[in-house]
């Protein structure tokens, strides 16, 4: 097993962002065969003994995505359904496989999974979302010579619904701006309507001009005809 992330192997300011095609080729293939992996970023351990809320400090690399080589073990003994249940609940396969290939040549398949606590079929829909990567079936070397489990790359991460709010709360900030008050709409609808021309009765009956005693007072207020 490998030993703990240490991110001090990547320079200051780089961030481990790797390819589907990367992830299998350089780290999953290197890993199941015994060979050096380009960075040594990426643990070695069994991820279904813990809830996923507790994998990010078992990780101590990543911000909001985690990596992990896992030993896919089996459901039952004899069969190959693999076992994905941890301590407070399951991990459930959604959305179709997708190949990965590097070039023309297929290499291995990424699965979507998503957590749910408690057990099935009642459980309950997590926003905690896996994506495993597996060899392609055809390469033999990607049983581990130590066991019969198949060793599988896992990258965990929780849906970031802060960016969603974030969002919405700038679009709503943005047209609170654009908006106009209503009051002051309709009083501007209305100096729309003063007449560019009329007698002192239709001056009279704008009402919304003000009260028609502050209109004629005072010395200053003339009229001419």
């Amino acid at each position: 097993m490998q030993g703990k992330n240490n991110s001090g192997q990547l320079p200051p300011g780089f961030r481990f962002h790797p390819t589907d095609e990367e992830l299998i080729v350089y780290y999953l293939r290197n890993q199941a065969t015994s060979r050096p992996c380009p960075a040594s970023i990426i643990p070695e351990f069994d991820i279904y003994k813990f809830d996923p809320w507790q994998l990010p400090e078992k990780a101590e690399f990543g911000e909001n995505e985690w990596y992990f080589f896992t030993p896919l073990d089996r459901k039952y003994p004899n069969g190959v359904r693999p076992n994905r249940a941890t301590v407070s609940g399951y991990w459930k396969a959604t959305g179709t496989d997708k190949a990965i290939h590097s070039g023309s040549k297929y290499v291995g398949v990424k699965k979507a999974l998503v957590f749910y606590k408690g057990r099935p079929p009642k459980g309950t829909k997590t926003d905690w979302i896996m994506q495993e990567y597996r060899l392609n079936d055809s390469n033999k070397q990607a049983i581990k010579q130590n066991g019969s489990m198949r060793l599988v790359l896992c990258r965990i991460y929780r849906k970031r619904h802060a960016m969603r709010h974030l969002e919405e709360k700038t679009e709503n900030t943005v047209l609170a701006h654009l908006e106009v008050t209503p009051a002051t709409d309709a009083r501007e609808q209305q100096m729309m309507k003063i007449p560019r021309t009329c007698s002192i009765s239709q001056l009279l009956e704008l009402d919304y001009l003000g009260s028609i005693s502050q209109l004629l007072s005072g010395d200053t207020l003339q009229f001419k005809f």
